[in-house]
């Protein structure tokens, strides 16, 4: 049942945002944007956790996931460091996959070779 959760919400995601592509005139990067923009301000509303409580990858997984690390990290940087923690508290919550995306990056880039376009 996990799975099937995961998958609607995650699905109902992507729907939303390939709605926006067709429909709308925004590009995909600014789309990304309100994404990873939507999951700071639900998170920090405290909105967002319920979801992921909910549909655990399937809301984790997605770029609005990234943006409620971000504010999670941020909220808890701020209690224990004060100001400060508004500065490091987004890096030190997305550290770890940040890292992981430039190492697979950099490991593709070894294995594989790039081809033309034409």
């Amino acid at each position: 049942m996990d799975y099937l959760k995961a998958f609607i919400v995650g699905g109902i995601i992507c729907v939303i945002g390939q709605i926006l592509i067709d429909k709308t005139k925004l590009t995909p990067a600014r789309i990304l944007v309100g994404y990873v923009v939507a999951g700071v301000v639900l998170g920090a509303l405290g909105l967002y956790q319920p979801l992921v409580d909910f549909a655990g990858a399937g809301a984790s997984v997605p770029l609005s996931g990234f943006g409620n690390l971000l504010a999670k990290g941020t909220l808890q940087a701020v209690q224990k460091d004060g100001l400060l923690g508004a500065l490091t508290g987004p890096l030190t919550a997305g550290a770890a996959g940040i890292t992981a995306a430039v190492l697979f990056g950099l490991l593709v880039a070894l294995i594989f070779k790039p081809k033309d376009k034409s």
